[in-house]
């Protein structure tokens, strides 16, 4: 990963304390209560050229790998979500011409990104939410290219934005190959050829432009159309693929602060003649939190990576890192706020209401891009070939090695590779039991406590009877029983188990002796802590009971959050990506 390009944000808009002064917390505290656009906080990002890393390189862009935009992006929601929110969706608004547009349209859209311009993603309307085959925009054929009628609503930057890519009927009686994709400039449109609505007020991101944009007979040219008439749906399931798992960093970045927050207050506070932080129950939280965003941190990196190493598998790896590392993160904000007690409801008294501004801006992401639901029946449609793949050990060896390293390079991504349906199933998961395998080798050679090597192999006994319930999942596509629901989130926690075991195997080697700043410290990786703090997370989120022992695991990560700064993946891949959130 480009670990410079991280680094200079990061450095840019600084720590806590001695911030960037348009991401000062206490100046987007107001701009949230007046429910302001943070306009001043996107220009720093503009300035910066973050646009540029929306881009992909082949476009003359900077966006080469899909882990360090995540990391980017982490790193401006560790400031500010309504800020990454509002700056990041250009990425999304474009992705469908990055997966489809021919190379003009890649070219020129390049060009106005890279300089700045605001693009959206109009796929929604009023009255059908989800249900993008519901859609009633309409788009007819004229002599000069088409003519747009109709409302997208609950928009990001439809007001805002300069460019919509819009989700039309072009067949009358729809379908999946009845809808298409146009990228319409509305600098070029006529001025009554359109009406942008007013802009929606939320409970979370106040400051947003969620909006909408209705189309009177708005003319726009062929060259608008986005790859083939009739192919709207299945390059928009594509482009989730990619902003689907890019929507991870939003997560990331929101514990990062949580974190941050949560530690600062328990080493500060002081109750019955001590700190906070001595109480061994408060200890046993801020270590429990802790492991849950390792586990989302772990989840995210190699799902990111994966877009450029497992390509065709995406459609089942963006589902799982969509349904799970908000929910995740979820959970660290809910203990966080249980911690922090009345403090995480002020919204000025404490923090300058940082924290209670981050429950709720956080509570969106989880419906972005599809929500939970959406995401697990992703995953439910898809049990048949991930049951088939599993039984048959089908690995893609070499893409998995190549994710879990992501101190190194990807290979280019292929926008070619992606699939609707992934043929191979989930090569992570299937890699479980030569995973098991080796985490178990690797504790009999004295690498790894004894400890460890059991939870590796309670996972794998419960990823091999959940494939069993798998198979016996019966379902029909407009009838699936609660129960599968709860099978996918089984299923993405074994994904997010096997992500913990291959960072682990296939990096310690080198960060359990290296020395420096480090977010994630050598001792952490040497006697594999971290990883059974996760691999606990795991199995208590699958309805075991925590061993007393493994608890202690927890303990002892608290230190590290406590005492020197909430430990992180991506810092301990390279100390110049992200500094850790002291």
């Amino acid at each position: 990963m480009h670990r410079s390009a991280v680094a200079a944000l990061d450095s840019l808009l600084g720590l806590p304390g001695d911030e960037h002064e348009s991401f000062h917390p206490a100046a987007l505290a107001e701009l949230d209560r007046r429910e302001a656009f943070p306009a001043a906080a996107c220009r720093v990002l503009d300035d910066f050229g973050l646009s540029e890393h929306y881009v992909p390189g082949t476009a003359g862009g900077r966006l080469t790998d899909y882990t360090e935009l995540m990391l980017l992006l982490r790193t401006v929601a560790r400031h500010d979500l309504t800020v990454a929110v509002g700056h990041g969706k250009t990425f999304l608004g474009a992705a469908s011409v990055w997966v489809a547009g021919d190379d003009e349209q890649v070219r020129q859209l390049g060009q106005l990104v890279s300089s700045g311009a605001i693009a959206s993603w109009g796929l929604t309307e009023r009255r059908h939410g989800s249900d993008l085959l519901a859609g009633q925009v309409a788009a007819t054929r004229t002599s000069r290219g088409w003519a747009l009628n109709g409302e997208k609503w609950l928009i990001n930057n439809a007001t805002r934005g300069r460019l919509v890519c819009v989700l039309a009927r072009t067949r009358p009686d729809g379908g999946p190959r009845g809808f298409s994709l146009f990228l319409v400039d509305k600098q070029r449109l006529a001025e009554d050829a359109y009406t942008c609505l007013p802009r929606v007020p939320t409970h979370g991101i106040r400051g947003a432009d969620i909006s909408g944009i209705t189309f009177h007979d708005a003319e726009v040219p062929g060259g608008a159309l986005v790859g083939e008439v009739g192919g709207g749906v299945e390059t928009v399931l594509k482009a989730l693929q990619l902003t689907r798992t890019t929507c991870a960093a939003l997560s990331l970045g929101a514990a990062d602060t949580a974190l941050r927050l949560v530690a600062d207050y328990a080493s500060g506070r002081r109750l019955y003649g001590r700190t906070l932080s001595d109480l061994p129950r408060i200890r046993r939280i801020v270590g429990e939190i802790t492991a849950a965003a390792l586990l989302a941190e772990a989840t995210g990196i190699m799902a990111s990576r994966s877009i450029h190493t497992l390509t065709g598998e995406m459609s089942v790896t963006s589902a799982i890192a969509k349904a799970l590392v908000p929910e995740l993160v979820h959970h660290v904000l809910d203990r966080g706020a249980e911690l922090l007690g009345v403090r995480s409801f002020l919204t000025e008294t404490y923090a300058d209401g940082v924290f209670a501004k981050l429950e709720r801006d956080h509570r969106v992401v989880a419906i972005f891009d599809g929500n939970t639901a959406v995401n697990r029946n992703a995953l439910v449609d898809q049990f048949p070939l991930l049951v088939a793949s599993y039984r048959r050990g089908r690995v893609d060896g070499d893409g998995v090695d190549a994710a879990a390293r992501p101190g190194t390079p990807p290979p280019a991504f292929d926008r070619r590779r992606l699939a609707l349906i992934s043929q191979r199933g989930c090569s992570v998961v299937q890699s479980l039991p030569d995973t098991v395998a080796r985490v178990r080798a690797r504790a009999e050679a004295g690498s790894l406590p004894a400890a460890v090597a059991d939870l590796a192999d309670r996972i794998r006994a419960e990823a091999d009877d959940l494939h069993q319930e798998l198979a016996a999942q019966r379902r029909t596509p407009r009838d699936v029983p609660p129960s599968a629901f709860a099978l996918a989130e089984r299923y993405e926690l074994c994904y997010a188990a096997a992500a913990c075991m291959l960072l682990w195997l296939h990096n310690h080697e080198a960060l359990a002796h290296e020395q420096g700043d480090a977010g994630l410290p050598p001792e952490l990786w040497r006697d594999g802590l971290w990883l059974r703090a996760c691999l606990s997370t795991v199995l208590t989120r699958l309805g075991h009971p925590l061993e007393a022992a493994d608890a202690e695991a927890y303990d002892r990560l608290a230190e590290h959050t406590l005492d020197t700064a909430p430990p992180t993946l991506a810092t301990a891949f390279g100390p110049a990506a992200v500094r850790s959130p002291a």
